[in-house]
């Protein structure tokens, strides 16, 4: 398998890195503070191949609180809100996508 930061990275619009975190599996986003959230708002935005290899790289590095970090494409409002740029994203930010059972 293809390490993420051998891969070919090709952007075509915004973009953020996203992940999961290692203790309890939610969706991260990598912030342009260096750290994880929670929230997609607080996400670092990147608009270039270099600033998402960049990003991505710091964000592999932290593997003790992030697992299976990628670039992720964005749509950024008028407003400046952060939406999932695609079905994936947007399953992920959402949650499953059936109804759990009950424990009884």
């Amino acid at each position: 398998m293809t390490s993420p930061l051998q891969q070919k990275i090709k952007i075509t619009g915004p973009s953020v890195v996203t992940a999961n975190r290692t203790w309890d599996g939610i969706v991260i986003w990598r912030t342009a503070e260096k750290a994880w959230s929670a929230e997609l708002s607080d996400a670092a935005i990147v608009r270039t191949a270099d600033e998402a290899r960049a990003l991505l790289a710091e964000s592999v590095a932290d593997d003790v609180g992030a697992v299976g970090a990628y670039i992720a494409p964005v749509e950024v409002k008028d407003s400046g809100k952060i939406k999932p740029g695609n079905l994936r994203e947007h399953i992920r930010l959402q949650g499953v996508t059936i109804d759990l059972p009950v424990p009884a």
